[in-house]
């Protein structure tokens, strides 16, 4: 069991997008399970605003009632790995993206957990650290939608506000 962490240095997620609509291109970070039977647990989510004026963001972290297609592999600056240099390396662990193919849909299901981060990105920050707790957001399996969630902004957003962001989970 090891922690890690899936960081982008600056993504624009742009004025939004409507539960069960297809993202845009890009502004948006997922995070699919590796395996059928792998749960990850999100232990801590942080967004830091990196906008040039006031522009207020509903971010939402939520599953994915379909996830990418063809998912371009990371690159730096963005970076997916343990936090602890001697953890065991995982057969089949967790993909973190933020450009494929074919981009993620946010589930519009009443039922399932979402967590909201409304803030400003001009310079707001959002840390919220679930570790040890119940209420962490929890991705099982490799297969949309329990296997599939997204940090992504909801319609009404600022357009053109960039931040850069973090999810710390716990494979299991």
């Amino acid at each position: 069991m090891s922690v890690y962490a899936f960081q982008v240095a600056t993504i624009t997620p742009g004025a939004g997008t409507a539960d069960n609509v297809q993202m845009p291109a890009a502004g948006w970070m997922e995070l699919v399970g590796g395996s059928a039977l792998q749960t990850n647990c999100v232990d801590e989510v942080y967004m830091g605003g990196q906008a040039a004026s006031t522009a207020p963001l509903i971010m939402l972290l939520a599953p994915d009632s379909t996830k990418a297609a063809t998912p371009t592999a990371l690159a730096s600056p963005n970076s997916l790995g343990p936090t602890n240099v001697n953890a065991g390396v995982l057969t089949a662990p967790a993909v973190g993206t933020v450009a494929a193919t074919t981009p993620p849909t946010r589930s519009n299901s009443a039922t399932v957990a979402k967590k909201n981060f409304t803030f400003n990105a001009f310079g707001g920050i959002v840390r919220a650290n679930y570790a040890n707790t119940q209420d962490r957001f929890t991705i099982f399996s490799a297969t949309a939608p329990a296997g599939a969630a997204s940090l992504s902004s909801f319609t009404g957003s600022t357009a053109a506000s960039a931040i850069g962001a973090h999810i710390l989970f716990e494979t299991l």
